[in-house]
């Protein structure tokens, strides 16, 4: 369903780019395999790219067409155009139980929320909700991976990597675009 298995490939270069959108400018770093982290507006991006930068030890390089791929998707997201991002991820960052569920997270609907516990019985197991909370706090790739859309049990929000006012801007404005285009029917 989903070309983003790369684990482990050589990552050769990384590139980075800023996006402005609606929440605020969103950061994007590259590697030849796929989009390897993505830095919310409330992440300060020179300290996000250097630490990426270390992490990967590689040449920095100006650009790539995968950064102009997944900055279109984007702006096609936040526009209400793009329900579900296709663009190639580089999983490096994350491993093990972390990456079992931020895969899982990929398949939850655009527009729809769902609980850490659901999450942890979709992975098979039901009782590491606090371990699923924890994996969406590392998420390496929110809103390309919608950590976004996992909530309390409760309907409480929980938190999120870029503070709670980012997480209700992006579950608003899906809920607000599958609104309008129920509508438009």
């Amino acid at each position: 369903m989903f070309a983003d298995d790369a684990t482990s490939a050589p990552a050769e270069f990384l590139s980075f780019r800023t996006v402005s959108t609606p929440i605020g400018d969103i950061l994007l770093a590259a590697t030849a395999v796929g989009i390897v982290r993505v830095g919310l507006p409330t992440e300060n991006p020179h300290l996000v790219a250097t630490e990426v930068a270390s992490r990967l030890g590689v040449p920095v390089r100006e650009t790539s067409s995968l950064l102009d791929t997944a900055q279109t998707q984007l702006v096609e997201y936040f526009a209400g155009e793009r329900l579900r991002f296709d663009v190639p991820l580089d999983w490096r960052f994350s491993d093990g139980f972390d990456l079992q569920v931020q895969r899982q997270l990929r398949h939850i609907p655009y527009g729809s929320t769902c609980s850490y516990k659901e999450v942890a019985k979709a992975i098979g197991n039901p009782h590491a909700m606090r371990a699923v909370g924890a994996s969406c706090g590392a998420n390496p790739l929110p809103i390309l991976v919608p950590c976004h859309r996992v909530i309390r049990a409760n309907g409480d929000l929980g938190g999120y990597r870029g503070g709670l006012p980012t997480k209700v801007a992006l579950l608003t404005l899906e809920k607000q675009m599958l609104a309008q285009e129920d509508q438009a029917f």
